[in-house]
């Protein structure tokens, strides 16, 4: 019997858990797979142990585990891998398999131009900033680069600059500080993050203490999981894996 164990980040805050298992049970209802559950890294219950625990006392014999994670970095190359071995040597009957994450994904590209243009009709006005979590992990980097490009491509006469909240330079901060206090630019901040929590929030507070000059705008676009073409693209990280399995 088969099972699908999708595993989140984790947050402090309890409504980026229900905005989890809400975009989860998305998932489940396009993927034919009799159980899956949701589980998170760190930070909320339940963890990738108890998980596997509780479905290997169902009787399954595949579990396929999925990242809910944007990019390929630490979590995924060391830290979830290092956990499945784990649980490997532990039910050695069972044939684990392992999804990778959301990484360079044009879907993506769709959702962030649709939070835009659901912020503003008038794009142009706007320098865009693209804020990811940050990395110390070059691949992740280089991807963000990758997807600003990508996004470049659908708003041409727009300037779009990457910056990170944490690990990764420029700092968030520092970049929209320049924009706003020096350039007297008008920003549109898109945070690429899926879920809400305390970074959407440090985020909010960030921009709420700067001052703007006269005709000048700063707007924040929605976070990922709000967007409907997130499940399917979830969707299709499962069928990558299992499609095919005996």
């Amino acid at each position: 019997m088969k099972a699908v164990i999708y595993i989140c980040h984790g947050s402090r805050v309890e409504e980026s858990k229900k905005e989890a298992f809400q975009l989860i049970d998305k998932v489940k209802q396009q993927v034919d797979i009799p159980i899956q559950e949701t589980c998170f890294l760190e930070l909320q219950e339940p963890d990738l142990s108890e998980t596997v625990h509780k479905i290997v006392a169902k009787g399954v014999t595949q579990i396929t585990i999925v990242p809910i994670l944007l990019l390929t970095a630490g979590h995924a190359k060391h830290d979830i891998p290092k956990m499945i071995e784990e649980e490997r040597n532990k039910y050695p009957q069972i044939v684990f398999r392992y999804g990778r994450p959301i990484e360079i994904e044009p879907k993506m590209i769709t959702i962030v131009e649709d939070h835009i243009k659901k912020t503003t009709d008038e794009t142009e006005k706007f320098d865009i900033l693209f804020v990811g979590r940050g990395s110390s992990d070059p691949q992740a980097v280089n991807d963000t680069e990758t997807l600003v490009e990508m996004l470049r491509e659908k708003f041409p006469n727009n300037l779009i600059e990457k910056c990170f909240l944490a690990a990764s330079s420029p700092k968030f901060e520092k970049v929209l500080t320049e924009k706003i206090n020096k350039q007297k630019k008008s920003v549109l901040v898109v945070p690429y993050l899926l879920f809400t929590g305390l970074l959407i929030k440090e985020i909010k507070q960030f921009l709420e203490k700067l001052t703007l000059a006269d005709e000048q705008e700063l707007l924040m676009t929605e976070y990922l999981s709000q967007h409907e073409l997130l499940s399917d693209i979830l969707k299709d990280r499962v069928l990558e894996v299992t499609e095919g399995m005996e």
